[in-house]
């Protein structure tokens, strides 16, 4: 049982998940970042996108990146890295993700809650729990805590959601390799799990090579992970949902840092921010 009200800390763990992953996709789902992003002249979408979020890294090579990252297929990072950073300097990249992101935070909440006590509260209390987590083992997490906190309050928040994010992801990854599921097989298992079949038209691993998603899949069926229909098994289920509860339990040190008084009250200031962002598909 952890500190806050009477619920364990991975409930809380889930539940600033789902309050600030709105916030994160904004990075992703709307113009403005790419927009930075292109003017400094990254070419792509993923081009911006592997410079921008590998640039904490520091100038690693692809096979860094591609074990940091984990989810994508081999070679997929060696495509962007270190080209994208060829003729730009990694921390411009960085800074135009900040700046987009912000930018569109502050369009979709608009000058009143953009602009709220509510916010710079949120915004005090993600980066309170962002800046307190052991980095032992959090590559992601460990790079995005070497960049400087911005002052900003929208930049703030959005900056400490992603530096929570990173965290978590970190620990997903470290489930993962406990359970011995691959990047591509995450993705397959998230994709039944959102009731997707067949889940080798998931639209993160759609595109890859029919040889290589038919190989993954009679990999997960020998495992007996999943049917001959390419449906879940029991067994595959109960991995699934292994991997998302140790997931819960491995983000939940940041929140140690806050009081249960702090929890409520950062739960209670992101969630209009929150609604808003998912009633637009933070974009």
């Amino acid at each position: 049982m952890g500190k806050t009200h009477s619920h364990p800390m991975t409930r809380i763990a889930r539940r600033m998940f789902e309050l600030l992953e709105p916030i994160c996709l904004v990075t992703f789902c709307a113009d403005e970042c790419n927009e930075e992003l292109a003017a400094l002249g990254h070419r792509t979408y993923w081009d911006g996108y592997f410079a921008s979020r590998a640039a904490p890294l520091g100038r690693v090579p692809a096979q860094v990146v591609h074990a940091a990252f984990y989810n994508f297929a081999d070679g997929e990072a060696a495509r962007h890295i270190p080209s994208a950073w060829e003729t730009i300097a990694p921390e411009a990249s960085v800074a135009a993700r900040e700046r987009g992101s912000a930018a569109s935070l502050r369009r979709i909440l608009g000058a009143g809650l953009a602009g709220s006590p509510g916010l710079v509260r949120a915004a005090d209390l993600t980066t309170k729990a962002a800046t307190s987590a052991p980095m032992e083992g959090r590559m992601m997490y460990a790079g995005m805590r070497s960049l400087a906190v911005p002052s900003d309050p929208v930049a703030r928040l959005w900056h400490s959601a992603t530096m929570l994010r990173e965290h978590r992801g970190d620990g997903h990854i470290a489930a993962l390799v406990g359970a011995r599921i691959g990047g591509t097989e995450a993705h397959v298992l998230a994709a039944l799990q959102q009731g997707i079949h067949p889940p080798e038209s998931f639209g993160r691993i759609h595109h890859l090579p029919k040889e290589r998603l038919a190989a993954v899949m009679d990999g997960l069926r020998e495992r007996g992970l999943v049917d001959t229909d390419g449906h879940f098994t029991d067994a595959g289920r109960e991995t699934r949902q292994r991997i998302e509860t140790l997931t819960d339990e491995l983000a939940t040190p940041p929140y140690d840092a806050l009081s249960p008084a702090e929890i409520d009250d950062l739960i209670t200031e992101l969630e209009p921010v929150t609604a808003t962002l998912v009633a637009t598909g933070s974009k």
